[in-house]
């Protein structure tokens, strides 16, 4: 392809990078302060269940090995290492057990990226403001989903995790708004992590390495801001290059609107969901839709002779593929499993995919009761309703019942509230903090934008568990 392709959306790049050096804590919305809040907590809560998991001590173990420079805290350890290394092991940790937010349209788990950036960039620097991590973060979460809105589907559907290639621009944008970097070395943060981009969808299917995205995409953007702070260069159209750019590159159907559409006004960053149940996000209606039929018509596992999903092409294709007890990963993405453990315990949180669990011979028989497909007139809904489900029951007594969920629990349309996602919170952090300190954390962050000082709140984050 030649050098002189036209560019997908001229200057897109210089503008987002405009806007995310000059965004103050006054241009935030109250509904973006309020989401910010509720995602810094339930992004803390993903960390700090995530470093007790194998895969992250794993991370961890490599990372103290290396002794950096100790000036950013390793989450519930008490001991510190470089900012990249801290980010790289608290990022793999929120993302650790499949409990990290999610937007929708971009696919990004925004917090388990720019959490540990900010926090860890404001431990070092020390005296950080509670309205200048909320600042930070809320730019990241802005620039990174825009980008993943303007790659589309595509991009997930070429084999790519949004996580590790969208969610490099959530952590450089965070960390160079951290940084303070002006509009011109914003613009080079972006182009610098945007070659940095990866992260493989086969990795669903029981692989550690899907974690390793997050902590990896949170490194990347840490490096780039601090080269691009140095002088060092990016690409400066990175987003929009028509050869070798971030869209042309990584998705073959591109929106590249989305990445401007309504900046300043239109806060993607207000569209941040969260999870209820312990699992990819996709098979979430399917889940809720079985429990309702379940519950509503007292069905005992027993009762049940076939269950039918019909979902959207998008999550067919992501999670209903044959499961095989290959590693809780691959459990937490499949749906097959998910509504077998649905079935027996009625939850899917963390207890439902101990590694004991995976090959439960009451959990597989039920599995060969599952059946999935793609719903036709699901799919012809479009994107926004790629998670919706059609669920149906047949019993052994013959008799046939149906329910769907077109938005699912804990999505913009279907919201969480804030008190739902604190009862979440220390659900999922009571095997790590005490009850003391689970209030003085849900405290802290109830008024972190009057906090002129983060360091009680990542002191709490620090102390070993």
């Amino acid at each position: 392809m030649s050098s002189n392709t036209p560019s997908l959306l001229e200057n897109a790049t210089r503008t987002l990078a405009e806007f995310a050096a000059g965004v103050q804590f006054e241009d935030l919305p109250p509904e973006v302060v309020a989401r910010m809040k509720t995602s810094m907590l339930d992004s803390i809560g993903c960390c700090l269940f995530g470093v007790t998991l194998p895969w992250t001590q794993h991370v961890q173990a490599m990372v103290e090995a290396e002794g950096a420079r100790p000036v950013a805290s390793l989450f519930g350890s008490g001991r510190k290492t470089s900012v990249a290394g801290a980010v790289l092991v608290n990022g793999t940790a929120g993302h650790a057990f499949e409990l990290d937010d999610i937007h929708k349209e971009s696919i990004v788990h925004a917090g388990s990226i720019a959490v540990p950036v900010v926090l860890a960039l404001a431990e070092q620097r020390g005296g950080a403001s509670g309205r200048e991590v909320l600042t930070a973060m809320a730019t990241g979460y802005e620039i990174g989903t825009r980008v993943g809105n303007a790659a589309t589907m595509s991009l997930f559907f070429r084999g790519f995790h949004p996580q590790g290639s969208s969610g490099v621009f959530v952590a450089a944008a965070s960390a160079a708004r951290m940084l303070a970097l002006d509009a011109g070395r914003m613009q080079h943060a972006l182009g610098i992590v945007g070659s940095q981009a990866g992260g493989l969808m086969a990795a669903q299917e029981g692989a550690m390495v899907k974690r390793f995205h997050s902590g990896r995409a949170a490194q990347s953007g840490v490096y780039s801001a601090l080269l691009a702070e140095r002088g060092f260069t990016g690409i400066s159209d990175v987003l929009e290059a028509g050869y070798g750019g971030y869209l042309s590159t990584y998705s073959g159907q591109p929106n590249a609107v989305r990445l401007t559409d309504g900046l300043g006004t239109e806060w993607e960053t207000a569209k941040v969901g969260y999870k209820p149940h312990a699992c990819v996000t996709s098979i979430h209606s399917s889940l809720d839709a079985f429990k309702h039929l379940v519950e509503a018509n007292g069905l005992a596992p027993d009762d049940i002779e076939r269950v039918d999903v019909g979902t959207s092409l998008m999550t067919f294709q992501h999670c209903a593929w044959t499961y095989k007890a290959q590693g809780v990963t691959a459990a937490q993405m499949n749906l097959f499993y998910g509504v077998a453990v649905m079935a027996f315990d009625g939850v899917a949180f963390v207890a439902q995919y101990a590694e004991s669990r995976l090959a439960e011979p009451r959990l597989l028989d039920f599995i060969a009761r599952v059946h999935a497909h793609v719903d036709d007139e699901i799919e012809a809904m479009g994107a926004a309703f790629r998670h919706a489900a059609r669920v149906k029951i047949q019993t052994r007594d013959g008799r046939t019942f149906s329910h769907e969920i077109l938005n699912r629990r804990g999505s913009p349309e279907n919201p969480m509230t804030p008190e739902d996602v604190e009862y979440k919170f220390r659900n999922v952090v009571a095997s790590c903090l005490s009850a003391t300190r689970i209030d003085q954390v849900v405290a802290r962050v109830d008024t972190l934008e009057r906090s002129d000082d983060i360091g009680e709140l990542i002191g709490l984050l620090a102390a070993p568990h």
